[in-house]
């Protein structure tokens, strides 16, 4: 059966590119009855048009939805908008918690980049193992340096509206002409103009996975006492704590709070930002926390529609009432 990967999603619409054709396909009944979510970047198998199979995913974001990426370039604004910290460290724990890669990409450089700004860039992220890569969609400064990072990758790539992700790919590759958009002279913020996830090859072994969303990231989903697994400045002292459950904000024998002039002072401000968001989602465990039922199961390796117990319950009824039947009519 044919494999292609999906490259777009529009309505109930999937474009999948299977040996370089792209196609419009339509998702078998059965997936949607067990559930199954279909989504950007996936590899499917299908036929006369439709997707009859979803194969694994290596990776997987959930918000917004996107598979098999092998890496994502966080695109930052040094100015207009100004570079913001903690939005960038929502950026890179989000890739921390997937354990996807993560490339740093400083646009705007023509804007003007202060040395105590580069200098305070790298200090905090270098030593993290972070690629950083300085660079200018209009005078093109830089690109070759992003475009080597991206070869032969799917690379999602996220940042700010505003920030120039669509102007650096049309910088890697006039062809693509994606529409771009300005910074709001009022707010200070970028306009949208990504409206839905898409595969967009820039050559013929790297594709880039242009998305919108990404700014709404909120780290409403991890409990407080798994939230320092995200920051390796601050996991790598947690060992050491004299407690378990160590949350590091005032905790007596906290090495965490011993080493804290080590670890920049935004990281720690960040990690004290999602950690209340943890806090509020411990309290939704806490008080509504439900485990669902799946609407799906696994049988003999193969993912099946699961009936729901009111229905299994009614099967075999059914199943009694017609065995006590052809009893009688023996």
């Amino acid at each position: 059966m044919p494999v292609g990967q999906v490259i777009k999603i529009q309505s109930d619409l999937y474009f999948v590119n299977s040996d370089s054709l792209v196609l419009k396909c339509k998702i078998r009944e059965i997936l949607k009855k067990q559930k199954q979510s279909v989504v950007t970047g996936d590899f499917v198998e299908f036929e006369n048009n439709v997707i009859t199979k979803v194969l694994p995913r290596k990776s997987f974001i959930k918000r917004p939805s996107v598979a098999n990426i092998d890496q994502i370039v966080v695109v930052s604004a040094l100015k207009q908008p100004e570079l913001d910290f903690h939005q960038l460290n929502r950026y890179l724990s989000l890739g921390k918690y997937y354990k996807i890669p993560v490339i740093l990409c400083f646009n705007k450089e023509d804007l003007g980049l202060e040395s105590e700004l580069a200098d305070k860039i790298i200090s905090i992220y270098a030593p993290l193992g972070y690629d950083i890569v300085f660079t200018s969609a209009l005078e093109k400064l830089g690109i070759d340096p992003l475009h080597n990072l991206l070869k032969g990758k799917i690379t999602a790539l996220c940042g700010n509206s505003g920030v120039g992700k669509s102007s650096l790919i049309n910088a890697i590759n006039p062809d693509v002409n994606l529409k771009t958009g300005s910074v709001s002279e009022k707010t200070l913020r970028g306009t949208h103009t990504t409206r839905h996830c898409e595969i967009i090859w820039i050559d013929k072994t790297s594709g880039i996975v242009d998305t919108p969303g990404f700014s709404n990231i909120k780290f409403d989903f991890i409990l407080p006492q798994d939230m320092d697994n995200l920051f390796d400045e601050i996991s790598k002292y947690n060992v050491d704590c004299k407690f378990k459950n160590c949350l590091h904000l005032n905790e007596s024998g906290c090495a965490v709070l011993k080493n804290i002039n080590k670890i920049p002072q935004s990281r720690y401000e960040s990690y004290l930002e999602f950690l209340k968001e943890g806090a509020e989602y411990k309290e939704y465990v806490k008080y509504n926390g439900k485990k669902q039922e799946s609407f799906s199961k696994f049988n003999n390796n193969k993912q099946i529609a699961k009936i729901s117990d009111k229905k299994r319950v009614y099967s075999r009824n059914n199943q009694k009432r017609m065995a006590y039947k052809e009893i009688e009519n023996e």
